[in-house]
């Protein structure tokens, strides 16, 4: 990878890092609901009057808008608004790894790899130990959650698949019309959850500070982080950018502990390093063929 791509890289990670930290700050002023209602908002325009449609039919843009944009960020802004650290988000967000082999299995037909029995073991027990000794700074019901918006990650991964393998659509368009979709969801769940009299004050009493985390999730985690990604992807292999997902909850958790205070258990800094564990056996175990007796040399 040339340096300047390496740059980019580092760039992508350090801004989905921060992306936590970030969703905290506007989860202080603004509900939930109402916070993903405006980030998709800020996603969609002006973007949607100069990028064309994808071309694939609205059950499928219904589809993937509903999972990747609707459903995994309700529950995940959800889950931090209702004690989901934010460092511990942007780990256990991951375990849409899981989901995805669990949902591409049942739909897909795709079978489990030898590596596979060993990554899910390891980042399950990671799981439980973050779950399970929070001593107070992280609630089952904001765990749970997070688990949720991570299974919805999992079925838009492999919604996005069948889309890839039935159509040719740039990822520009994906992201801006697959934006559409959550808006008025996210605004009539937020009237029906949060109630008009939530949305009103905050709207009236909205700070620069919630307009630069709006701006941040839209512009920069959104439009920035995905499309340096996409290009990225399009000049590497896989193999080789993939695994540098596994450096985002290492940032989240570091920009959470230095500017939210966040400071996670022994026991959960050891289930940390399990799920990452069982995150790189996923990804990279697959350049081990497991099932081949081992020869002397």
């Amino acid at each position: 990878m040339q340096a300047k791509d390496k740059c980019l890289a580092a760039l992508v990670i350090l801004c989905w890092g921060l992306n936590f930290v970030v969703i905290k700050w506007g989860l202080e002023g603004i509900p939930p609901l109402l916070l993903g209602a405006l980030r998709f908002i800020g996603v969609v325009f002006p973007a949607i009057l100069l990028v064309p449609k994808p071309t694939i039919p609205w059950r499928w843009l219904l589809a993937y808008g509903g999972a990747i944009s609707l459903g995994q960020f309700a529950f995940l802004f959800s889950a931090m608004k209702f004690g989901m650290p934010a460092g511990m988000a942007s780990l256990v967000l991951q375990s849409q790894v899981v989901f995805t082999l669990l949902f591409a299995m049942i739909w897909l037909g795709e079978r489990w790899q030898p590596h596979h029995w060993i990554a899910l073991p390891l980042a399950g027990a990671g799981l439980y130990l973050i779950a399970t000794h929070g001593q107070g700074n992280l609630t089952l019901l904001g765990f749970m959650l997070t688990l949720c918006a991570s299974a919805c990650w999992g079925l838009g991964n492999v919604i996005n698949r069948q889309i890839g393998l039935r159509y040719q659509t740039s990822l520009p368009s994906l992201i801006a019309w697959g934006g559409v979709v959550p808006i008025l969801p996210f605004l009539a769940l937020s009237w029906l959850f949060e109630g008009p009299e939530l949305i009103v004050h905050s709207l009236q009493h909205f700070s620069w500070k919630g307009l630069l985390c709006v701006l941040y999730l839209s512009l920069v985690a959104t439009w920035l982080g995905y499309g340096l990604w996409g290009r990225l992807l399009m000049r590497y292999p896989v193999a080789q950018v993939a695994p540098l997902s596994l450096l985002v909850p290492c940032v989240g958790m570091v920009t959470a502990a230095i500017l939210l205070d966040e400071h996670p258990t022994p026991l959960q800094w050891l289930g940390s390093a399990l799920v990452l564990l069982g995150f790189l056996v996923h990804l990279l175990g697959g350049r081990l063929d497991l099932s081949k007796p081992l020869t002397r040399a």
